[in-house]
């Protein structure tokens, strides 16, 4: 007797923790209120009241990314009364990127700072934050919208390097970009596009490294504003190295030279 075949759906959906969210109006708006650190918040785009409103309103005035969804999403991720509203709570507390780089030079520091356009995967993140704080790195610059949830998932795959290393959201990296070239920082992204090597940048001048997304890279208008399109020089057939790797090998060989210098 034939056996019947069983549909494949997929690989099952990852829970979310409860204790990285808070769902439903009246508590949204309390962790709002109280000041805590939250990632993003999804809100219905079937439901509209009042309250939610005001979340929304609150929300982008704290520059805290809002994003619409259907109901059917909120649903996937709890079951319980969300009242249309889920935030996702940040592990960390964010930190402010001109005041980091003013207290660098203030302390004769010459400031080495990381920049993460869109990368989204959490183990990547949480493995690039353990290397660059390896690397005595002092910040890592992240934007609002299309970046990875800094939850216990990447405190994990860090080692706990992100309770060491700053991080600081930006509603937008470009500004961020211009803030640090305006401060006196080469900006070096490293892009299989580049035209020279990771090797070419002096790295004892301050200096921002740019990686970007696992898919797309680094967006074009950061890589024209950028000092140096440097790649790493690749022996196989394979054009591409996974993100955490590159990103350990251009922090590693910056720190080569300043330590050798």
């Amino acid at each position: 007797m034939q056996q019947k075949q069983k549909k494949y759906f997929g690989p099952p959906r990852k829970k979310v923790d409860p204790s990285e969210m808070v769902y439903g109006i009246q508590p949204v708006l309390e962790a709002i209120e109280a000041g805590k650190e939250i990632d993003k918040l999804l809100v219905s785009r079937e439901t509209s009241n009042s309250q939610l409103s005001e979340i929304i309103k609150r929300a982008q005035d704290l520059k805290i990314p809002v994003s619409r969804v259907p109901d059917q999403k909120l649903e996937k991720i709890t079951r319980k009364n969300h009242q249309g509203v889920i935030g996702f709570m940040s592990a960390i507390a964010y930190a402010s990127l001109d005041n980091i780089v003013s207290e660098l030079y203030q302390e004769g520091k010459t400031p080495f700072i990381l920049v993460l356009d869109r990368v989204t995967d959490v183990r990547n993140f949480g493995a690039i934050a353990r290397t660059a704080e390896c690397a005595g790195m002092h910040a890592i610059v992240i934007p609002s919208k299309g970046s990875a949830q800094i939850g216990s998932d990447a405190i994990r795959t860090s080692a706990g390097a992100l309770s060491h290393i700053p991080v600081c959201r930006t509603e937008n990296l470009m500004e961020a970009i211009h803030y640090l070239k305006n401060s006196g920082l080469q900006v070096v992204a490293c892009t299989e596009k580049g035209g020279d090597t990771i090797y070419t940048p002096d790295y004892s001048a301050p200096t921002a490294i740019v990686m970007g997304s696992e898919e797309d890279g680094i967006s074009n208008e950061i890589m024209i504003q950028s000092d140096y399109l440097s790649k790493i020089p690749m022996g196989g057939r394979v054009g591409s190295l996974n993100v955490s790797v590159a990103a350990g090998i251009i922090i590693f060989e910056a720190l080569r030279q300043k330590t050798v210098n």
